[in-house]
């Protein structure tokens, strides 16, 4: 039997509970609508310029002419789908390496330095705003691209060095958590078996780990895909397909940045730039779903 002093005990429990669970739930529920709010809300500002406008979906994903103010107007976003893929395909594969390498010092190579010294440097870089990294670009980077190579330095090769290293600490960070979670017990029968270091780092741990480390992958390149401040500073925001990574071109970031704030409400080009930031946010689920499917496939 319950002794009366356990009584207020238990109730007081149970109210805790009760209460828990009811703020739980509310969370959850306003996460969710939020979410579809979001979703809902773009979708129907991105469609309208096809179903109200009857500006043909071809001609916005096909078309390599960008004139809203012209006669007709032109909503060609191909150049800034090239741009934004280009730009974070290339960042990924320069940060991708230095990353992974960096997860490998401090895990299995130097873990006592690369955990007191390079990790806290690398997570320093996530905390920089994107402006610094976007000022550094435009003060550093550009100027010795435009002495090594022709052009004025602004371009995709630009923006992709810059974005390489604002996903660098996300890269690094997946990396090393898939490296310190590895059974000890996998390396130690890679070395019985006569393997030494670089054999076990690259027959045995890489290849165990290799769908965790193409997770953090595909995010820096998700984060890369989105960014807008840092490349916009360093890319040049040309409105054309260019011919070399040196030439200056846009992203649809850039694009719905700069040009936002002078359309109005409810108008074509209004609309056109909702369009982008549709395709924009489709392209963000898609990298969502290329990380839960890797994450299945690192379960199994």
């Amino acid at each position: 039997m319950i002794q009366s002093g356990e009584k207020p005990k238990v109730k007081k429990h149970i109210i805790e509970e009760w209460t828990g669970k009811i703020v739980t739930s509310l969370c959850i529920v306003l996460l969710v609508v939020t979410i579809f709010s979001m979703v809902y809300f773009v979708a129907t500002k991105g469609l309208s310029s096809f179903f109200k406008d009857g500006i043909n979906l071809g001609e916005v994903l096909g078309g390599s002419k960008w004139k809203p103010e012209g006669e007709p107007p032109m909503f060609g976003a191909l150049p800034f789908i090239i741009g934004s893929f280009s730009t974070s395909i290339l960042a990924a594969l320069i940060a991708a390496p230095l990353g992974i390498c960096a997860a490998l010092l401090m895990v299995e190579i130097l873990p006592k330095f690369g955990r007191k010294y390079l990790q806290p440097a690398i997570e320093l870089l996530a905390g920089i705003p994107s402006v610094v990294y976007g000022f550094v670009g435009l003060s550093v980077i550009v100027p010795l691209y435009r002495d090594l190579f022709p052009g004025q330095g602004l371009g995709i090769a630009a923006g992709a060095s810059v974005l390489s290293i604002m996903i660098l600490p996300t890269i690094t960070s997946i990396a090393t958590d898939a490296l310190a979670a590895l059974p000890a017990g996998l390396k130690e029968g890679s070395y019985a078996l006569g393997a030494t270091r670089w054999q076990t780092l690259y027959r045995t741990v890489l290849p165990t780990t290799m769908p965790s480390l193409l997770t953090g992958v595909v995010l820096g390149m998700a984060r890369a895909f989105g960014e807008a401040l840092a490349v916009q500073m360093v890319i040049g925001n040309a409105p054309h397909i260019p011919n070399s990574l040196f030439e200056s071109t846009s992203t649809l970031t850039s694009v719905i940045t700069l040009s936002m704030g002078n359309t109005v409400m409810g108008s074509m080009q209004n609309n056109v730039l909702w369009t982008l930031a549709l395709i924009l946010m489709m392209m963000t689920f898609v990298f969502v779903f290329i990380v839960r499917w890797l994450e299945r496939r690192a379960q199994r």
